[in-house]
């Protein structure tokens, strides 16, 4: 990316190293050699010339209005005008006082300039439930990123990274020669640690620790390529003595995605098997997108494999890992149910036991303990496959090995629980929503 020296745009969830990846690209435009030493790119970079960096990051601070967004914007500029030493005329006009950061600091090095954008959709999201404040932060970024595209000939590189992809339309207008290395093969671990990067690079913590079990958890990331593990997930795992936690999920409480899923009456036992298209994953817009798209971008689903139909591509999604899995289904089941934890302990035993009759007893509670406020303003309640997805949830939420299949297309599932041998002597049993 370096040598062609062009305009680069990266979309990866969350938690994935994206902040310290734009961080390594700025130092190494700085020209910080010492910085590498004993790394691959140590003997094979020109550390010779180095380049003024221009660095904006939306990561930190509340977007709530286009006033916030735009103090942000002001400050950040502030910054980067005293860190190389250059000042705009008007520094409360955005857009113009970009534009003279960039020439200015071209002209002051007497050498191309390098931007980096770090968390870009980061304002809009906050607001992803708001379409009219969303619709005029995205306005006011366009009218921004626009700047990247008319500096042309005082840039040597340019990065943007963040979450969420929205089409070059909507936001990128001004930005038609952006390369997006999302979904490139040749890129897919650009961020992420590989299964030989965890047995290399932290062999010393990895004593007494199983390695399929460590995959199962926290590995199966996938954009075309090798998958990849969660590195929060990673690190978090040894910090915390190889103990097994939903790391990751934890940092950030998805409500909007609940909402999401019960304004569109999805049926979640599709989440394991969901097949969608390439304009599918490439992007959306504030006004319309679609779940799938959201749940893949933000890192909640992931690519299992594809296939050719004709001239399209087809891609088939899943969860990525146990711990999305699990967590996820765990969040959506406590919303569907006032059920506590301390509440579900004695159905786990049942399940250890075989003791079906408890487990009627339980599903039967289950049912009955649904808030009736669930339904408010919608008719959830009409579909059997919103049922079917109340046992899926629970099941999915306990880390269960299990397989849920659709029977009807109408929401009626076989859901079969798969337990390890060790724990128990019946392998598998079904249970049918009839």
């Amino acid at each position: 990316m370096i040598e062609k020296g062009e305009y680069y745009f990266l979309s990866r969830p969350r938690r994935f190293g994206k902040s310290l990846f734009i961080d390594t690209l700025h130092k190494i435009f700085e020209a910080k050699k010492e910085l590498f030493e004993g790394l691959y790119i140590y003997d094979k970079y020109d550390w010779s010339i180095s380049y003024p960096v221009i660095k904006i990051s939306f990561a930190e601070g509340n977007f709530h209005t286009r006033k916030d967004l735009d103090k942000r914007i002001i400050h950040i500029l502030k910054d980067n005008q005293k860190l190389l030493g250059v000042e705009c005329e008007d520094p409360e006009d955005i857009v113009r006082c970009f534009q003279t950061l960039i020439a200015s600091t071209y002209e002051k090095y007497n050498q191309k300039v390098v931007v980096l954008v770090d968390e870009y959709d980061k304002p809009i999201l906050d607001n992803i439930t708001n379409v009219e404040i969303a619709n005029e932060l995205r306005d006011s970024l366009r009218n921004f990123y626009s700047v990247i595209k008319g500096s042309d000939q005082y840039l040597k590189f340019a990065f943007l990274t963040g979450v969420s992809k929205f089409s070059k339309v909507s936001l990128f207008s001004g930005l038609n020669n952006l390369e997006d290395i999302t979904l490139d093969s040749r890129f897919s671990t650009i961020c992420g640690y590989t299964q030989k990067n965890v047995e290399n690079s932290f062999k010393q913590y990895l004593e007494n620790v199983d390695l399929n079990k460590l995959k199962k958890w926290y590995n199966g990331y996938s954009w075309l390529g090798e998958s990849v593990y969660n590195p929060f997930d990673i690190l978090l795992f040894f910090s915390k003595g190889n103990e097994y936690q939903n790391y990751w999920f934890e940092t950030a409480t998805p409500d909007f995605l609940v909402n999401l899923l019960k304004n569109n009456n999805f049926f979640l036992p599709g989440l394991e098997n969901l097949e969608v298209t390439y304009n599918d994953l490439g992007s959306f817009e504030v006004e319309s997108f679609k779940l799938e798209t959201l749940l893949f971008q933000t890192g909640y689903l992931t690519i299992t494999g594809s296939e050719r139909i004709f001239d399209r591509l087809i891609y088939y999604l899943g969860y990525p890992n146990k711990e999305v899995r699990s967590s996820l289904n765990d969040y959506l089941f406590k919303y569907f149910s006032n059920k506590s934890d301390q509440q579900n302990i004695p159905f786990y035993r049942a399940l250890q036991r075989d003791d079906f009759k408890v487990q009627k007893e339980f599903l039967f509670s289950l049912f009955a303990s649904i808030p009736y406020n669930n339904f408010t303003n919608n008719k959830m309640y009409e579909y059997e496959g919103y049922y079917s997805s109340v046992i899926y949830a629970y099941f999915a939420s306990l880390g269960l090995d299990i397989t849920a299949e659709d029977i009807t297309n109408k929401g009626r599932i076989d859901l079969t629980l798969n337990f390890p041998k060790k724990e128990r002597n019946i392998v598998s049993f079904e249970w049918e929503l009839v």
